[in-house]
């Protein structure tokens, strides 16, 4: 298992990511999301969780809308259409499995 990468990456506007750790299964991360942001409607092959660590989001899963706050776990199966709001300052643990390769390349390290 790899550890930490140091950079910071953003991902979309008031999104930006920093790698936990990586193994041949998992790929880990944290993200920190800014009030008002969002990450837009997308799917991936991959199957993930998001821990809510602190602040509050609307997550949507397919057709499903909830709001999610400190001690809040969403799950996104494989190929399911999902987005996440912003409502307050945000941190959030997200673990995929297995691990995305585009972050992965993107980590460059």
């Amino acid at each position: 298992m790899r550890g930490p990468s140091e950079k910071w990456i953003e991902v979309f506007p008031g999104v930006e990511r920093h790698r936990l750790a990586f193994s041949e299964h998992i790929y880990q991360m944290e993200v920190r999301i800014a009030a008002g942001s969002a990450v837009p409607l997308h799917q991936h092959p991959q199957e993930q969780t998001t821990y809510v660590v602190r602040g509050r989001l609307r997550v949507q899963v397919g057709d499903t809308t909830f709001e999610a706050g400190p001690g809040s776990l969403a799950r996104f199966p494989s190929n399911v259409p999902h987005a996440v709001w912003g409502l307050e300052e945000s941190l959030v643990l997200d673990t995929f499995a297995p691990p995305r390769v585009d972050y992965l390349a993107a980590d460059g390290d």
